[in-house]
C-alpha cells in the first residue's frame, strides 16, 4: 500500500463522513493497518496470519455501509458489497456465493485499468488527435485491389484495424500543410465543437449465456472475440467528444492486460474487502423459510470463502486468506450466537454499533464534508438561490427525525432525508422560477410545513 496510513489517521478521515460510532472506527482501522504490518513480515510468517475479519452490529442507517464503503475509499482497496439475502432466493437466480470474489476482482481490473489509463493518457491523446486530424482532412483513397483482398482475409481472421486502412492513402503536399495547420487549430482547441464520424467498436450485446459463464470463471467474451472479427460502428460526435472515445481505443493499445490482470489479481489477495451485508437474515433463528434455500445452507457455503479458498475466475484463480472479510447486520431478530460456531469463529471482532442520539441528528446535518444541508444548499445555488439554515431550524429537524424514529421504525440518518425532502419540497419545486436572492429556513417553518408529522408521526405517505 502507498503512503500507508496509521489508525489514527484512518479515523481522523472516517470521522469527515461518519458521525459517532468511534468503537467501530477504531476496530475497521485496525483491522486494516494489520495488513500492512503482515506485509512487513517474512513470507514464511506472512501465510499463517490470517485477516482479523469484523462482524458489525447496529440499527439500519447508523453508518455499517458507509464505514466499510469510505474505508476502501481511503486506501483505494477493492470492495464490493453483497446481501447475505441474495444467496436464499430460490434456486440462488443464477448466483453462488463465490460470486462476491469475481466481482470483486472485476472491481480490481477496473481499478488498475483507470490507474494504467491515467499514465498513459499523455501518450494516447497525442495518438487520438493524430487521428482526428487524419479524419478532419483525410487523404486520398488509393485503389488497390490486392490490398483489398488481403484486408477482407485480415477482417476475417480479426488482425485488420483501421491505422492499416489509413496507411493506404495518398497524401499531397496540399493535404499535409492542411493537416500541420489543423492539428494546430486542434490543439488551440478551436475544433471542439465541429462534428466528426469516427468508426469505434461495437459494444458487445448483453448474453445471459455469457453471464452464466462467468459466474462459472469462464469469459466468454474473450473466447468469442478470438473467434469472431470485431465489428465496428460509425458515430458521428463533436471533436471533443470523439477525443475521449479515441483516448479510451488508444490507452486500450498502449496497455499489456496479462500484466494488468495479474496485478490486479495480487491486488485483490491482498487489499480486497468484502462487505456481507445482511448477515442475520441468515440465521437459523428465524423458521420463516418456506420457498427459500436453507439459511443454515447458505452460511456453510460461505464458511469455506471466508475461511481461505481458492476461486475460479476469467482472470486466473484468487485466493482468499488475505481478503478482509466486514459483515454486518441489524440483529433485531436474532443473535451473531445464532450463526453456525464454524462462521461465528471467522468474525472474531466484534462491534456494537449504538442508534443515533439527537445530537447525533444535528451532527449529520452540518458536520461531514457533503453532509444532507451542504448538499441541499449547493442544489438551490444551481438556480441562483441561496439557502441559510438557522441553528434552532437545524436543531428542530434533528429533534423531529430523531421523535419520528422513536416511534416508528428505526431507520437512522435515513430519516434526514425523508423529512428534509418533503421540507424543501415547495422551495425545490418553485425554484427555478423564483427571483428571490436568499431563503432562510427558521425553526417556525420547519414547524409549519413538518405540521403533520409532528402531529401525527405519521410519515407513511411521504415514504415510497
Amino acid at each position: 500500500m502507498t503512503e500507508e496510513k496509521t489508525p489514527k489517521q484512518i479515523v481522523e478521515l472516517l470521522d469527515k463522513y461518519i458521525i459517532g460510532q468511534n468503537e467501530a472506527k477504531k476496530s475497521v482501522a485496525v483491522a486494516l493497518y494489520n495488513r500492512y504490518r503482515r506485509l512487513q513480515l517474512p513470507k514464511q510468517m506472512q501465510q499463517d496470519i490470517t485477516p482479523k475479519n469484523m462482524l458489525m452490529a447496529g440499527p439500519t442507517g447508523v453508518g455499517k455501509t458507509e464505514i466499510a464503503r469510505r474505508l476502501a475509499k481511503i486506501v483505494d482497496a477493492p470492495f464490493v458489497k453483497v446481501e447475505a439475502t441474495k444467496f436464499t432466493e430460490v434456486g440462488y437466480v443464477g448466483r453462488d456465493v463465490e460470486s462476491m470474489v469475481r466481482d470483486l476482482v472485476e472491481e480490481a481490473v477496473r481499478m488498475e485499468e483507470k490507474e494504467q489509463f491515467d499514465r498513459v493518457k499523455l501518450q494516447a491523446t497525442k495518438k487520438a488527435n493524430n487521428r482526428l486530424v487524419k479524419l478532419i482532412v483525410p487523404g486520398i483513397k488509393r485503389e488497390n485491389r490486392e490490398n483489398s483482398m488481403q484486408q477482407m482475409m485480415q477482417m476475417l481472421s480479426g488482425n485488420f484495424n483501421m491505422n492499416q486502412a489509413q496507411d493506404n492513402e495518398e497524401v499531397t503536399d496540399d493535404i499535409r500543410n492542411e493537416r500541420l495547420s489543423v492539428a494546430d487549430q486542434l490543439n488551440k482547441g478551436l475544433f471542439e465543437n465541429r462534428e466528426v464520424t469516427i468508426e469505434v467498436e461495437q459494444a458487445p450485446k448483453v448474453n445471459p449465456m455469457g453471464d452464466m459463464m462467468g459466474q462459472m470463471g469462464i469469459d466468454m467474451s474473450s473466447l468469442m472475440g478470438d473467434l469472431m472479427p470485431k465489428k465496428t460502428v460509425k458515430r458521428t460526435l463533436k471533436v471533443s467528444d470523439a477525443r475521449e472515445v479515441l483516448i479510451q481505443e488508444e490507452s486500450k493499445k498502449l496497455i499489456n492486460y496479462d500484466s494488468l490482470y495479474q496485478r490486479a489479481i495480487e491486488r485483490t489477495q491482498q487489499n480486497g474487502i468484502i462487505f456481507i451485508d445482511e448477515i442475520d437474515k441468515i440465521t437459523a433463528g428465524n423458521k420463516k423459510t418456506s420457498g427459500e434455500v436453507s439459511r443454515e445452507g447458505v452460511q456453510r457455503d460461505i464458511l469455506p470463502i471466508v475461511e481461505g479458498s481458492t476461486v475460479s475466475t476469467k482472470y486466473g484463480p484468487v485466493s482468499t486468506d488475505h481478503i478482509l472479510f466486514i459483515a454486518a447486520g441489524a440483529f433485531a431478530e436474532s443473535k451473531p450466537s445464532d450463526l453456525i460456531p464454524e462462521l461465528q469463529g471467522r468474525f472474531p471482532i466484534r462491534v456494537e454499533l449504538n442508534a443515533l442520539t439527537q445530537e447525533d441528528f444535528v451532527k449529520i446535518l452540518k458536520d461531514p464534508q457533503n453532509s444532507l444541508l451542504k448538499q441541499y444548499i449547493a442544489l438551490l445555488k444551481a438556480d441562483g438561490i441561496k439557502l441559510v439554515f438557522t441553528q434552532e431550524a437545524i436543531d428542530r429537524i434533528a429533534q423531529i427525525a430523531f421523535e419520528v424514529n422513536q416511534g416508528t421504525d428505526n431507520i437512522g440518518a435515513r430519516r434526514l432525508a425523508t423529512i428534509l425532502e418533503k421540507l424543501l419540497e415547495d422551495v425545490l419545486y418553485e425554484g427555478p422560477d423564483m427571483n428571490m436572492g436568499e431563503i432562510t429556513i427558521t425553526q417556525k417553518y420547519v414547524d409549519q410545513k413538518l405540521s403533520d408529522i409532528i402531529i401525527n408521526k405519521d410519515l407513511t405517505k411521504f415514504i415510497l
